[in-house]
């Protein structure tokens, strides 16, 4: 026997990681570790701090209504490069860059699903979308959701997530605003009920058109909501805003909106609202 003989140690050792991420993240907004698996069940909420990070419009039409029970509408419509703009780059590859990464046509879903059984027209907005920014496009899907509402008689819930007009379609973008205010005073003349539904972040045109002209406004909460931004205000005025100016709580005490409401109860929420207004109409 060779007393100077070594055995090599039976341990298996991995040089390389199969996979990269171990599914822990660090919360943007207090700083705490958290699981994927733990957003993932609280709808995108963090359990530490109940920060509310951004859904995928798929997932929050699945938060918004009964299971499988959405039929997207107006998918046909595309939008065009009416003007030939041109900023960093061409608009056509700016908006085929948008459509690679969302995997979506515009910035915003629109279709007819249930609720509760219930059926409503539903809306739903895209910030990864050249952040949600409202063109042609979504204003005349919207205003023919609007319409399908009216026509079938359906309530209508429209969730907005936007930096606001799309300055790419200039003029064609800023009369989205009247269009769609003009649609939603004829669904208000049929006596329809409108929930808006404003999620982080709601500016610009959209904040100025049909995500304030809702019967009942909700928000979720920390959310910024207004037509311009802190930053710009601040360099206009030439003086600092209020702490928490323009987030969902300084405006609920302000009276610009009617309720906060956490995402896991939004949906609960909007069926106890909707019975509640079904019961006034009838």
């Amino acid at each position: 026997m060779n007393l100077f003989s070594r055995n090599k140690p039976k341990i298996h050792i991995q040089t390389t990681k199969k996979d990269g991420f171990s599914g822990w993240l660090k919360c943007t907004h207090c700083n705490e570790l958290i699981h994927t698996n733990e957003l993932v069940q609280n709808q995108n909420c963090c359990p530490k701090c109940d920060y509310h990070y951004r859904l995928s419009t798929e997932e929050r039409i699945k938060s918004l209504s009964d299971a499988n029970s959405f039929e997207p509408l107006f998918n046909h419509l595309h939008p065009l490069d009416p003007l030939q703009f041109t900023d960093t780059e061409p608009y056509p590859d700016r908006l085929a860059n948008a459509q690679e990464k969302s995997g979506a046509n515009e910035a915003v879903v629109v279709g007819s699903c249930l609720l509760n059984r219930q059926g409503i027209a539903l809306g739903v907005m895209d910030f990864n979308f050249m952040g949600g920014s409202m063109g042609s496009v979504v204003g005349e899907k919207l205003t023919r959701l609007i319409e399908y509402a009216i026509q079938f008689f359906l309530p209508l819930v429209i969730v907005s997530t936007s930096g606001g007009a799309r300055m790419q379609e200039s003029i064609f973008s800023l009369m989205q605003i009247a269009k769609t205010s003009a649609a939603l005073a004829k669904l208000h003349e049929a006596k329809l009920p409108y929930l808006s539904i404003l999620t982080n972040p709601t500016t610009g045109g959209v904040t100025a058109s049909f995500a304030s002209l809702g019967d009942v406004i909700i928000a979720e909460p920390n959310a910024l909501i207004c037509f311009a931004g802190p930053r710009v205000i601040e360099q206009t005025i030439g003086h600092q805003l209020p702490p928490g100016a323009q987030k969902s709580e300084f405006l609920l005490e302000h009276g610009m909106i009617d309720c906060i409401v956490r995402r896991p109860e939004l949906k609960q929420k909007v069926i106890d609202i909707l019975e509640i207004l079904k019961g006034n109409h009838e």
